[in-house]
């Protein structure tokens, strides 16, 4: 037992000491280490202090004058300044988008969209043609047609087309909620263009009408702007007593009043008094020429509300397509369109040129059967069918522009 205990006792003992020794070794190297981490920091500590005096001493000389004296001669050192240029590299992004020819070329189409779908080129060209057909009905003889006859027709082409860009835009303005469902695609209905910017359009198109019907100084240009914007704004605007559009009679009225009436009453009498400085007379080439107008515009305005039925009940414009159905509307369009060409057929028939009853009587007869041909194959319940059977009726009415011109 006793050498068992003096055996654990000096085992004990060894590892205590060789522990001991173990422990006393590494403390140390630790102290050995920390020692020499601490000066090497105090060195690099030390180095660092001694290069930023030696950084500071250098700008304090660079900030000031200073001589020195070398070999008996003196030098003196002007203050040095030290100017940062900061050069940037060309990007794509510091040119102006404007510059870009792709973004110019888009910006003319959208441009040109807006335009489109303001100035209706279909109603245009029917204006064109209306102006240049009422003008020629003055012509007497071939001298007629001249250089003054040619700056007549721009005359009372110019102001008229700013009334009807005008009208355009009014209406657009007005029916902006009705065009959502009906014509989306049109500049305010599709967010293209805001109120602010289509009211000033509207408003200079009819200062423009206005000073230019002024400037040329004819009566009747005078009374074709007044007239036409009165008629289109008692259309369109929605206030109190006005607003025809709602009412089926009262906007068949107008679309009569102005293509039957006033626009081939007021060229004529541009041309005749104004430019050919004859007296007011009413030829019976005009009067057919008005009757021919009477039936034709009452077509016109029966058959464009055809396709916006969906639009104009949602928003309570009262239509003869609502009240009578589209079908019913549609063949009462045919039978006035047939009814039109009937009275130029008889217009021409009446004429002393044998050459005119030829050529009107049978131009008319053909825009006649087109006409009953293609209502055969328009389906009222699509749209676009409706659509292109409204622009084959101007298409018919370019055709007997021509056509009414030459009745005499």
């Amino acid at each position: 037992m006793d050498s068992g205990s003096v055996i654990s006792s000096t085992s004990a003992c060894s590892i205590t000491t060789g522990g001991n020794l173990w422990r006393r070794k590494h403390s140390t190297n630790n102290i050995y280490y920390a020692s020499s981490c601490a000066s090497k920091a105090s060195k690099y500590k030390k180095k660092t202090q001694i290069e930023c005096n030696i950084l500071r001493s250098q700008q304090s000389s660079l900030n000031h004058h200073y001589k020195r004296i070398e070999g008996g001669a003196t030098y003196q050192d002007c203050d040095k300044k030290y100017v940062v240029k900061a050069i940037p590299e060309p990007t794509f992004d510091s040119e102006p988008c404007a510059s870009n020819p792709e973004n110019v070329v888009d910006s003319a189409k959208k441009i040109l969209d807006v335009f489109y779908h303001f100035c209706y080129p279909y109603s245009m060209i029917a204006i064109i043609l209306c102006a240049i057909s009422s003008s020629l009905l003055a012509v007497e003889k071939p001298s007629d047609i001249s250089s003054s006859f040619l700056i007549g027709v721009l005359q009372a082409l110019v102001p008229h087309l700013f009334v009807a860009v005008f009208a355009n835009v009014v209406n657009q303005v007005f029916d902006y909620e009705i065009d959502k469902i009906n014509k989306p695609y049109l500049p305010l209905a599709s967010g293209q263009l805001s109120f602010t910017t289509a009211v000033f359009i509207a408003a200079s198109l009819l200062i423009m009408s206005f000073w230019l019907s002024l400037v040329i100084g004819s009566w009747p240009l005078i009374w074709n702007v007044v007239l036409t914007s009165s008629v289109w704004n008692v259309y369109s605007i929605n206030v109190p007593l006005l607003r025809w559009k709602r009412h089926p009679l009262l906007a068949t009225i107008c679309t009569i009043s102005v293509w039957a009436f006033i626009l081939p009453i007021t060229f004529f009498l541009h041309m005749q008094t104004f430019v050919l400085k004859r007296p007011i007379v009413f030829p019976r080439s005009l009067i057919f020429y008005v009757v021919f107008m009477i039936f034709y515009s009452l077509g016109m305005a029966l058959s464009k509300d055809i396709s916006d039925v969906k639009g104009d009940k949602a928003y309570g414009i009262d239509t003869f397509a609502i009240r009578l159905g589209q079908k019913w509307v549609f063949w009462i369009c045919i039978i006035l369109f047939e009814m039109a060409f009937g009275v130029a057929l008889l217009a021409g028939a009446t004429s002393s040129y044998l050459w005119i009853k030829i050529v009107t009587g049978l131009g008319h007869a053909i825009l006649a059967s087109i006409l009953l041909y293609q209502a055969k194959s328009i389906y009222l319940s699509n749209k676009v069918s409706t659509r292109s059977f409204y622009m084959l009726i101007w298409k018919l009415l370019y055709a007997a522009y021509f056509l009414m011109a030459l009745i005499r």
